[in-house]
């Protein structure tokens, strides 16, 4: 009975007897069923019967000498070693005994309703050096113990594809030493619900804080593959275990095709259309969402690690189960002692973009191939592009500098591969192919959040590292500036102490696009307008539920990202001729002759045509702090001009729940960027916890000139003795008073000597740009 192994007998002890898979399924079997995590139920062919069939068939020593006669660096001596080796294993016969104990085995757990996945499991992968990402095969929709068979002698060929010898040899893996086993375990009916991998970390930062989950229609293959762009979600932990709504983001994938079973033919499954309605739908319920969340924090316990998992939804019973856990094998091995920061200096004109994958730059002439028959094209260097990859480019991917793929999300075959080998990918583009050009000079850039972008030439750019443990420790706070929550998780590992202003324009502007009077007046704008704004907002309730919510989540995410550190989140500050440009604008914005000097900031939140819209904003805070449960997220109101409309900002914000109290800890600042705010500064902090100097515009406004025209902004300089001597007076106010004060401007990142003369005003904190703050943190603690 050594052969054959029910998973409720199987531990992770047991690896080297059932292979990583199959011990895995094992375990949680054992440890997590009492937690109502779900494991379909099956068994395992053990190493020791795939010994047993080699042996019986006089194979094991005949493949030793194959393997060794390998010439490694030629691709075509490989290909053949390996299909003489699968032929070998597939025309061989189980021995009799063994056959029948895998018949008995599946009589014990067949049942009618159920179909059977036939998956590889071998001693050398899903560890925590190797993941082997699909390096052999599995067989779904299996039924019948002819057809069960026939799937294990598969299963113990896969072991020698072309792209499973080139791995083993790359990691220096003895191929001696090795084994596989199958596992025959009841099939999920996710063919009519969903399916999809999770991971217990973020899989481009590493940022350890957050879930990532992939979600798509149908069977898991499409998002393994590459052949689905899915949604995708990120929950933020510590919010979870506090039984908080922790889902900080969601992305809508396209999930244009899906797997499913097959009825008639040979083949066990197919690929069929999602209709469009349904494709522009989330796949996955918030309430689906949380038990995929809590299941994965318990995996995370019980393996004492950050895990790499697989789910599906079966679309009969709505039950949610764990198909396999493994550990993550990539950003766990990276060194946290250091920083390595990229900046762009060049770009040309940008060509695509897609998920980005890894963190770096690869510059190179790209190849376009469509297939691995093709890999001979691909030199050093160059840069592969392609419609998507699988197991079979293995063998080449290495080479490339860069990898971009029409199809496939952030846990597909290319991006699982790219982020193993260090190379930056770009995936999920839709027409890379299409719209770049064979020997094309390009640079694929992944530096920029979760966007990679393909410029055309090469980019010039810098690199560098910072140890972390040379940071040093200052009395005055050093916090981040940010806009693009995509960044969020990166910049994290800065040195930092929170974030002294997170901008909403960046969040409106790019992720939504929409403005919020288009969505507010929905009913009453022109067919195509509504029809623009419908493709938009389709995954969502409806289009304003869209706009709060995706606020929330941008928010959310950098309240996530630098928990439990506060952020300070300013309310939008758009000029009319920006919202003008949202979809929709141009019916609801003035056309002003200064827009820097006009409708913006607290007096655009108190007039009657804006205010529904400032409210959403409201909503949204409310929900990342009661919803989300991140009370480290405050806020901030921009230009505000008169001490009447400080006091009617409070009022709005206690009209609408969003209220100070000592029990929710919530702080309300104000920007401090207009002359009057320093003349009446102790009027104006009667109504706000403190201030944060906006330098650019008190500096425009103090020298009376405008900091957009060329004509005279050689006048433009923070450091003006005008302007100092109002910092300077306002950081006394606000210390005087006991308030907080801090600078948001652009001014201390530009200046280093102006930093310096901030610390000695004893201001509060310093917020500064991600490329500064670090050299920022330097030179501060250097003594003068």
């Amino acid at each position: 009975m050594d052969s054959i192994l029910r998973f409720d007998q199987i531990s992770a002890a047991d690896l080297p007897l059932v292979g990583g898979k199959n011990a895995s399924l094992g375990e949680m079997i054992h440890n997590l069923h009492s937690l109502q995590i779900n494991v379909p139920d099956g068994f395992a062919t053990t190493t020791k019967a795939y010994h047993y069939f080699l042996d019986h068939n006089q194979l094991t020593q005949k493949i030793s000498t194959e393997l060794k006669k390998i010439n490694y660096q030629k691709i075509a001596s490989i290909n053949a070693a390996s299909k003489k080796i699968q032929n070998w294993i597939l025309k061989a016969n189980f021995p009799s005994d063994l056959s029948t104990q895998i018949a008995k085995a599946y009589k014990a757990i067949h049942k009618n309703k159920y179909s059977y996945a036939v998956r590889s499991s071998a001693t050398a992968e899903d560890l925590p050096d190797a993941s082997f990402a699909g390096q052999q095969d599995t067989y779904l929709n299996v039924s019948g113990i002819e057809n069960i068979l026939a799937a294990i002698k598969k299963v113990y060929a896969s072991l020698f594809t072309a792209r499973a010898i080139s791995y083993r040899s790359n990691k220096n893996i003895d191929p001696n030493n090795i084994g596989i086993s199958a596992g025959i375990q009841h099939m999920v009916r996710s063919d009519v619900g969903a399916s999809g991998v999770m991971f217990t970390i973020d899989t481009e930062s590493g940022f350890d804080q957050v879930i990532f989950i992939t979600a798509s229609y149908g069977l898991g293959e499409t998002i393994v593959q590459g052949t689905v762009n899915p949604d995708e979600f990120y929950l933020h932990k510590p919010m979870l275990r506090n039984n908080f709504a922790s889902i900080i983001s969601r992305k809508c994938g396209s999930k244009k095709v899906k797997m499913v079973y097959a009825t008639n033919g040979k083949a066990t499954t197919r690929t069929v259309a999602v209709p469009p309605k349904q494709s522009e739908q989330f796949c996955l319920s918030d309430a689906d969402l949380l038990i995929l969340g809590k299941a994965a924090l318990a995996i995370e316990k019980h393996y004492g690690r950050q895990m790499d998992i697989e789910w599906a939804k079966d679309g009969l019973s709505n039950k949610i189960f764990i198909l396999q856990a493994r550990p993550e094998t990539v950003e766990t091995k990276e060194s946290r002692n250091h920083i390595t920061s990229y900046e762009l200096k060049t770009k040309g004109k940008m060509l695509i973009s897609g998920r980005s994958i890894g963190h770096g730059i690869g510059s190179g002439v790209a190849k376009l191939l469509k297939s691995p028959k093709e890999m001979s094209k691909l030199k050093e260097g160059d840069i592969l592009v392609t419609d998507m990859t699988d197991p079979n480019w293995e063998p080449i991917m290495k080479k490339a500098s860069a990898i971009i793929t029409n199809r496939g999300g952030r846990t597909c075959h290319a991006a699982i591969i790219a982020r193993e080998m260090g190379i930056p990918a770009i995936v999920g583009t839709h027409t890379a192919t299409k719209k770049i050009k064979n020997q094309q000079l390009i640079t694929a850039s992944c530096i920029e959040g979760e966007t990679g972008f393909v410029y055309a030439g090469k980019s010039d750019y810098t690199m560098s590292k910072t140890e972390l443990s040379s940071v040093p420790k200052l009395k005055t706070k050093l916090c981040l500036n940010l806009a693009n929550p995509e960044q969020a998780f990166n910049f994290q590992y800065l040195p930092n102490d929170g974030i002294g202003l997170a901008r909403l324009e960046f969040i409106i502007g790019n992720t939504i696009g929409i403005h919020p009077n288009a969505l507010l007046n929905y009913k009453t704008l022109s067919a195509p307008l509504k029809k623009a704004i419908t493709q938009r907002t389709s995954a969502y309730k409806n289009p304003i539920e869209f706009y709060v919510e995706k606020l929330t989540e941008g928010i959310g995410t950098i309240a996530a990202a630098f928990h439990p550190k506060p952020i300070i989140v300013r309310f939008s500050d758009f000029k009319s001729n920006e919202y003008a440009d949202l979809l929709g604008g141009r019916e609801f914005e003035p056309k002003e002759e200064n827009p820097m000097l006009g409708y913006r900031g607290a007096s655009r939140y108190l007039s009657g045509n804006f205010t529904d819209c400032f409210l959403l904003e409201i909503q949204a805070m409310k929900r990342v702090r009661e919803k989300l449960g991140l009370t480290n997220a405050h806020v901030m109101f921009p230009f505000v001009r008169t001490v009447d409309q400080a006091k009617q900002l409070i009022t709005l914000l206690d009209k609408h729940g969003l209220s100070r109290t000592k029990e929710n800890g919530l702080k309300i600042y104000m920007m401090c960027e207009v002359p009057s705010n320093v003349i009446l500064a102790e009027e104006f902090l009667e109504h706000f916890d403190g201030y944060s100097i906006g330098s650019n515009d008190l500096t425009q406004l103090l020298l009376g000139l405008d900091r957009d025209s060329q004509l005279i902004s050689g006048l433009f300089d923070e450091r003006d003795t005008a302007v100092k001597n109002q910092l300077a007076k306002v950081i006394e106010t606000c210390k005087r008073l006991n308030k907080y004060v801090g600078i948001c401007g652009q001014a201390p990142s530009d200046h280093p000597d102006l930093a310096h003369w901030l610390v000695e005003q004893n201001i509060d904190s310093l917020s500064l740009t991600p490329d500064t703050i670090t050299k920022t943190f330097f030179a501060l603690g250097k003594k003068k």
